[in-house]
């Protein structure tokens, strides 16, 4: 099982959007969408910057954290 890196697939739930909206907003396929979303890969830094956009979040807040505060 792939390790849990970020956190996409919930903040789309919280957010109420669909990956295959996601994909649409960002110009990626909803087969790559689905995967980043189920942490079998990891989307670039810029992909990772217009999700962030597209979901008016910070990109941290994508991302799961290693450290506590």
């Amino acid at each position: 099982m792939a390790e849990k890196l970020n956190r996409i697939k919930v903040v789309l739930v919280e957010k109420g959007i669909t990956q295959v909206r996601l994909a649409e907003a960002i110009g990626r396929s909803k087969n790559a969408i689905a995967s980043i979303c189920n942490n079998k890969s990891q989307p670039h830094l810029s992909d990772l910057k217009k999700i962030a956009d597209f979901l008016d979040v910070d990109m941290s807040e994508l991302l799961v954290k290693t450290k506590a505060d």
